[in-house]
């Protein structure tokens, strides 16, 4: 890698605002030939990529002009609200093998795994549209949770050809799910309802509902305009809190049509693992009564005691670490949407890993600077996707706020020193700018000017702010 401040006598000339290129016509032949770093991804279909299924394909990947690895895939556009908005499509795909069955296999290094996710910033010139100008804000998250001591996604940047058409900067991500090497929790298998196998592995989602999940093997075209597929809830793929996120006991059936008048009280828990398809009436049953137990106990438990039962069934430290990287970065998607759940065998209930963190930052304009996201419904009340009650009991509790403050007190003397968090992000800027990886995407997807140094300041900047003000609000909670 080259030495950072050769960032600054490069990005501080780089203002992109170059003419506007459609994201269907050809593109630039990509960096074949350069010297460049990153590893260049090339995938060729015989037919054209769906939202699903996945079509079967080839992926080589070269690292400066010599092909590393090659396998064929099955591969599928991804995302709801992400596809509809960007230009610049993300792409999930599974290694294959000869037969176009499933086969897991070690990419760039990463442990062997089928399923892996190919992360494209959201763009759209024509509405001025652009999620994350810097590329990095899932890698960085990511990097610093895992530096917490906790599982994220890896992740790696490429460049990306598709069918001939060169996509810009992508990240390499692996996909959540339950593995060894990723969500480490016990296989359940659909014979696994005794009383001691019945209590895991689990892996559950506060999410969107999903297109496909809901509405699948539509043409590609309804998946681009139907928003109603973002809530479209059922009993076959979710189950819902007894709870209101205010902490009132819901009274209206569960299971209505979507952006229904009581939806933002809602808070749906999706089946991630076991899969809806495969998971037990009595691994629902299971799983649905653990999480109203817990529940019932965060609500009814008197806070001012010393006696707690809703730690008998959460991992508390895993909330702490949770809300801490998702406060640093002011995840306004955090806690609501993209929230991952999990329950090992025999385990109490874990949150995370942390995902998804594309319009935070700098960027969210939701919440104040100076407040919480975990308050995000005090600000955005009329969202669809509220924060549920489990928050704003946590901060009222001093056994939360002790395990926060010690576990802050020991993260900023280490792994989150402001210091050490500046550099990560100036070294991995420095090393998309020196290998020319920030360049050509923006010669890719132009149309909106973006002054790429200006915006490594930027979220320098906001994090060293947003630390500053944990750094004061913490310790006096």
């Amino acid at each position: 890698m080259k030495k950072i401040f050769l960032l600054f006598g490069f990005a501080l000339l780089l203002v992109i605002s170059c003419k506007k290129d459609s994201s269907d016509g050809p593109g630039p032949i990509g960096p074949v030939g350069t010297d460049s770093e990153l590893p260049y991804v090339v995938i060729t279909t015989a037919s054209d990529i769906e939202n699903e299924p996945k079509v079967p394909g080839q992926l080589r990947i070269y690292q400066q002009d010599q092909e590393v690895f090659t396998s064929t895939i099955g591969i599928e556009y991804r995302g709801s609200t992400s596809f509809r908005l960007s230009d610049k499509k993300s792409y999930g795909f599974e290694t294959w093998d000869d037969n176009n069955n499933d086969e897991a296999k070690s990419i760039l290094g990463f442990p062997e795994e089928e399923d892996w996710i190919l992360m494209g910033h959201v763009f759209r010139a024509s509405e001025g549209i652009i999620f994350d100008p810097t590329l990095m804000r899932h890698h960085i998250g990511y990097e610093l949770y895992r530096s917490m001591g906790n599982y994220a996604s890896r992740s790696q940047f490429i460049e990306l050809t598709v069918n001939g058409n060169f996509r810009g900067t992508y990240l390499l991500m692996e996909k959540l799910k339950r593995d060894n090497d990723r969500i480490d929790i016990a296989r359940l298998e659909e014979s696994d309802n005794d009383p001691e196998q019945i209590t895991g592995g689990y892996i559950l989602k506060i999410d969107k509902t999903s297109g496909a999940d809901v509405a699948p093997n539509q043409p590609l075209s309804y998946y681009e305009s139907n928003w109603d597929d973002d809530a479209r809830y059922n009993e076959t793929i979710s189950f819902r809190s007894n709870y209101g996120v205010d902490g009132s006991t819901l009274d209206f059936e569960a299971f209505r049509p979507p952006y229904h008048a009581q939806q933002y009280l809602e808070t749906y828990f999706l089946y991630e693992y076991p899969r809806a398809d495969r998971i037990t009436a009595q691994q629902k049953e299971y799983i649905q009564g653990y999480m109203e137990s817990f529940e019932t106990a965060l609500l009814n438990d008197d806070l001012t005691s010393n006696e707690r039962s809703y730690t008998d069934y959460i991992e508390l430290s895993s909330f702490v670490d949770y809300f801490i990287l998702n406060e640093l970065v002011s995840n306004v998607d955090a806690y609501r949407i993209s929230t991952y759940l999990f329950k090992d065998r025999g385990e109490k209930l874990h949150i995370g890993p942390v995902w998804d963190l594309n319009i935070g930052y700098n960027s969210q304009d939701r919440v104040p600077s100076n407040d919480w996201i975990a308050n995000y419904n005090d600000y955005v009340p009329g969202d669809a996707w509220l924060v549920p009650f489990w928050w704003d009991r946590l901060l009222e509790d001093p056994v939360f706020i002790n395990l926060l403050k010690q576990r802050w007190s020991s993260l900023r003397a280490n792994v989150l020193a402001t210091q050490r968090i500046e550099d990560l992000v100036r070294e991995t800027s420095a090393y998309l700018v020196d290998n020319g990886a920030i360049e050509r995407n923006y010669e890719r997807w132009s149309g909106i000017e973006v002054d790429y140094a200006n915006e490594i300041e930027a979220m320098i900047n906001y994090l060293k702010n947003r630390l500053a003000w944990m750094d004061e609000t913490i310790p006096n909670m």
